[in-house]
């Protein structure tokens, strides 16, 4: 894969907003900086502090991680259009994180919307989404006919366990076990992702890009295609 990515972005609490930089490997790491205390986890729902326990200064956590605040970033997310080839776009994502909800719960809420920016037009999620999955999926509907996102998300070796998946990075790849996974028709038996699921290179964020990419085509796979069908 390529080198890391560097994301600008924000920071926002009760106690005011701060510049912040996002430092992505994409694949099952991000760390920043924010207020001079360093941060770090698989997901950008999952930042927490190096060096143990939280920071007494002004931030909320929730296990361990950052909560009731608002984080958003900038991706670049090349698209392929129609006609022209391949593009850079920019997709800025907006990220809240609720209070606790008490003992034994997780978040009041959380909430992941995103716009992409490309020749001046600007195409955005109107639901707010737990997952990069869902989230990107959507956005894909949304763009005009012929142009499509080049990310790992949209490519024709990656896919999700049965199990589920959180916010972000729980996107397996198959780039070296392609003739397995073409194999890849459902969930059981010897041709389901369980079967196939030991072989896979590696887990990536949904937004990343590596050279062996390819658009995701038909029905294919556990989660079939991209985007997949709205649920009704």
């Amino acid at each position: 894969m390529s080198a890391g990515q560097f994301w600008p972005g924000r920071y926002t609490d009760r106690h005011g907003t701060d510049a912040v930089v996002f430092e992505s490997d994409g694949r099952e790491l991000i760390r920043t900086t924010i207020r001079g205390i360093r941060f770090e986890g698989d997901s950008m729902d999952d930042l927490g502090a190096l060096g143990g326990e939280p920071p007494e200064a002004p931030f909320a956590f929730f296990d361990g991680a950052l909560c009731s605040c608002l984080l958003e970033w900038e991706v670049p997310m090349p698209v392929t259009v129609e006609g022209q080839g391949v593009r850079t776009a920019v997709m800025d994502c907006a990220l809240w994180l609720g209070a606790p909800a008490g003992p034994g719960k997780g978040l009041e809420y959380e909430r992941l919307f995103t716009i992409l920016r490309l020749d001046g037009h600007e195409y955005l999620t109107t639901e707010d989404h737990g997952t990069f999955e869902d989230a990107l999926n959507d956005l894909q509907r949304r763009l005009p006919a012929g142009v499509r996102l080049r990310a790992c998300v949209a490519c024709a070796w990656s896919d999700y366990s049965p199990a589920g998946n959180g916010l972000m990075a729980g996107l397996a790849c198959f780039r070296d076990a392609k003739d397995r996974y073409r194999q890849v028709d459902g969930k059981h038996g010897p041709t389901g992702i369980f079967a196939a699921w030991s072989e896979r290179t590696e887990f990536v964020q949904e937004t990343w890009l590596c050279g062996e990419f390819e658009h995701r085509t038909g029905d294919t796979g556990y989660r079939g295609s991209f985007p997949s069908s709205p649920l009704s």
